[in-house]
C-alpha cells in the first residue's frame, strides 16, 4: 500500500527559480531514492517554510527516507524538521483524481 510523507521545515530561501537552480542536484538525488514514486516540492516565502509531499511504495521506504532526510537537513543547519507518514486510501483518492 502506498504511503504519503509530508515534510516541512524553516527555510530562508532561495525561492522560485533560484530555488530550482540551487537545489536541482538535490532533486535529482531524491528521484533515485528507493521506493519513491513522486515528490511535490513546497515553498512558502511568506512563512519562511519549505518541504515536500512524497508518495512512497511502502512505509519502510518512507520511514528510511525520513530518517536520512532529517539527518541531511539538520546537517544543512535546519533547526527543526517536521515529518508525518500517512497511509493512502486509494479508493477515495481516485475519486478526487489523485495521481496514484
Amino acid at each position: 500500500m502506498s504511503v504519503l510523507l509530508q515534510v516541512d521545515f524553516p527555510f530562508a530561501g532561495p525561492w522560485g527559480e533560484a530555488m530550482t537552480e540551487a537545489l536541482r542536484g538535490l532533486a535529482e538525488s531524491i528521484a533515485n531514492e528507493p521506493g519513491l514514486i513522486w515528490k511535490i516540492w513546497t515553498e512558502n516565502p511568506a512563512t519562511a517554510e519549505a518541504g515536500g509531499i512524497y508518495l512512497f511504495a511502502d512505509r519502510a521506504s518512507a520511514e528510511a527516507y525520513l530518517a536520512m532526510h532529517t539527518a541531511r537537513l539538520t546537517g544543512f543547519g535546519i533547526p527543526r524538521v517536521n515529518g508525518k507518514i500517512f497511509d493512502v486510501n486509494p479508493a477515495l483518492s481516485a475519486i478526487d483524481r489523485a495521481p496514484l
